[in-house]
């Protein structure tokens, strides 16, 4: 392993520590600013990143790299808003032999000058903030304030957090080590030895609409630290995002002397089918993917030679036993479904209730009156238009609508879905959540995932009813949060058990200001790889380790004279 030193990493050096020191006590910590506060990033940071904004629209993205043939134009906005950003269309094999060139020199440089490299560029994206905010609100449909947060500063956080684990694996074995084996009368066997960190090859980070930055980081960061040039692959809907990170990777690493084509855009018109041709490349050892189902279990099936980390569908799931603060409990799971209008991995879609009510301190409270509190909170905060669009955002593309008509279908309409005039962008397309109340029986519609502003309320014959649903449901089609709701410790173990025995990351009694469908860096991970919503944790060292084999060579040692 080199210990080679570099000013970017002796600049970054005191973050590193820090973030290796937060993945070991997984309390809070977060190394980039999530408020968007003048005071924070600058007076003039706003206007200037809206400015950077809009001087990319109508024009040809600045990108120079290998192999392009012509430009694309892919992206339409859920705002209504004229993007028309013209980006370099990829060549798959230029991009593959630019990548494998400019791999050497990077794993040579060793585990602590990439990792100060790639600290770098989280440096320059943090100092973009305001741009990428507005690049993922206007792509992705995403409100301003969740796109800043989501699209920077936490997708910083996790990019930071792959990072440090990645660092951690790395460095575990020492570089080099004297072997000496005494043998008796003889003189001892005497080695030298040296571990090499050596990269599987070419990685490929293939993106989603929904969040371009926040689930593409983890797999980009972990992968270009461990050694692995990267060909990251936007979904047509959200390219902005992930060519601005490009573009700032390539300017770094072209300054710290490195081979800009370690990094590369591959933008496609849909038809060209870029990443399925560079998912089966020999070349490429190393796939990330986060989307559908049907598509990562393509990937998995198909790009034998990688190895493949898919974030993929799931059935998220909220038993509700009984409360002791049933305003709480509605407030927070009202927010929960409004917010960004369910379009998000983590959002809960089956609340399962039993038919015959739940105990609370006032006594018993129907199945009705919860149901309704439910949708009372929902309605509330969808209500009046010019507020809530700031917090349901926009529809990220015509599959979300056209789930929602056929949802609309499926059982009684407990609160429906409603069209908002958005106050700033009339062409917006917003949609407020739709609540459909379901049987246990009805489990061929609550069974599949219903992406979108969709929530389904079960009855149950009881809690254990819930609790079996919940294990049949997540156990055929995986989830990636689960929430319960009791005052039962004996029901509250139960659901813990369940959780543990299909790998879902579990939410207990929330009622104040975090919810099921949010994940901390560094403290709460994001998936657990054990169900079929995903077969990776962001970020666990298992995402990392696989990134790179170490390869050690032995020499003989002579012995000093004496």
């Amino acid at each position: 392993m080199a210990n080679m030193t570099h000013p970017m990493l002796t600049k970054h050096r005191d973050l590193l520590d820090r973030a290796l020191q937060a993945i070991g006590e997984r309390g809070y910590w977060s190394a980039y600013p999530e408020s968007p506060s003048p005071r924070v990033y600058g007076e003039t940071a706003a206007d200037e990143g809206k400015a950077r904004f809009e001087s990319y629209l109508g024009a040809d993205f600045p990108l120079d790299q290998p192999g392009s043939q012509g430009v694309v134009a892919t992206e339409r906005s859920p705002y209504g808003i004229a993007l028309d950003v013209r980006y370099p269309r990829a060549d798959a094999g230029a991009l593959v032999a630019a990548a494998r060139a400019a791999q050497p020199a990077w794993r040579d440089a060793g585990p602590a000058v990439r990792a100060g490299v790639c600290l770098e560029i989280l440096a320059k994206l943090s100092a973009d903030s305001f741009t990428m905010a507005n690049a993922v609100q206007f792509t992705t449909g995403q409100g301003f304030m969740m796109a800043f947060q989501a699209g920077a500063p936490h997708a910083l956080d996790r990019a930071l957090e792959a990072i440090a684990y990645a660092y951690s694996e790395m460095t575990r074995t020492p570089g080099t080590a004297h072997w000496e084996k005494p043998q008796g009368k003889h003189d001892p066997l005497v080695l030298t030895k040296t571990f090499h960190v050596v990269p599987r090859g070419v990685a490929l980070v293939i993106g989603c609409n929904t969040f371009p930055t926040w689930n593409s980081y983890p797999g980009l960061f972990a992968s270009l630290v461990t050694g692995n040039p990267v060909i990251v692959k936007p979904h047509p809907g959200a390219v902005l995002p992930l060519a601005i990170t490009v573009r700032h990777a390539r300017e770094v690493l072209a300054e710290a002397g490195f081979d800009p084509n370690l990094v590369t855009l591959a933008a496609e018109d849909p038809g060209d089918k870029v990443a399925s041709a560079l998912a089966v490349d020999p070349a490429v050892r190393i796939v990330d993917f986060t989307g559908g189902t049907a598509y990562g279990d393509w990937l998995e099936e198909n790009a034998r030679q990688a190895q493949v980390y898919t974030e993929k569908a799931g059935v998220n799931t909220v038993i509700i036993d009984s409360t002791d603060d049933l305003k709480g409990l509605a407030r927070n799971l009202g927010f929960t479904l409004a917010l960004y209008s369910g379009q998000m991995c983590t959002t809960t879609q089956n609340i399962l209730i039993p038919a015959g009510g739940i105990d609370t301190p006032e006594g018993k409270v129907s199945f009705e009156e919860v149901a309704g509190a439910i949708t009372a909170s929902v309605a509330k905060l969808t209500g009046d238009a010019a507020r809530a669009v700031d917090l349901t955002g926009a529809i990220v593309n015509d599959a979300v609508l056209d789930r929602l008509a056929r949802a609309e279908k499926l059982g009684e309409v407990l609160l429906a879905s409603q069209p908002l005039e958005h106050p700033v962008y009339p062409d917006a397309v917003v949609r407020t959540p739709l609540i459909v109340k379901l049987s246990a029986g009805d489990s061929d519609v609550y069974g599949e995932e219903w992406f979108g502003p969709i929530a389904f309320i079960v009855a149950t014959a009881d809690t254990a009813e819930s609790i079996r649903i919940f294990r049949d449901v997540v156990s055929a089609r995986g989830a990636l949060t689960a929430g319960v709701y009791s005052t039962s410790e004996e029901v509250l173990d139960e659901v813990e058990r369940a959780a543990q025995d299909v790998y879902t990351h579990l939410s207990v009694n929330l009622t104040g200001g975090v919810f099921v469908n949010q994940s901390a860096a560094f403290s709460d991970f994001h998936a657990s790889g054990g169900n079929p919503a995903a077969n990776s944790a962001l970020t666990d060292g298992a995402y990392v380790a696989n990134r790179f084999r170490v390869v050690q060579s032995r020499r003989h040692t002579a012995r000093e004279e004496a």
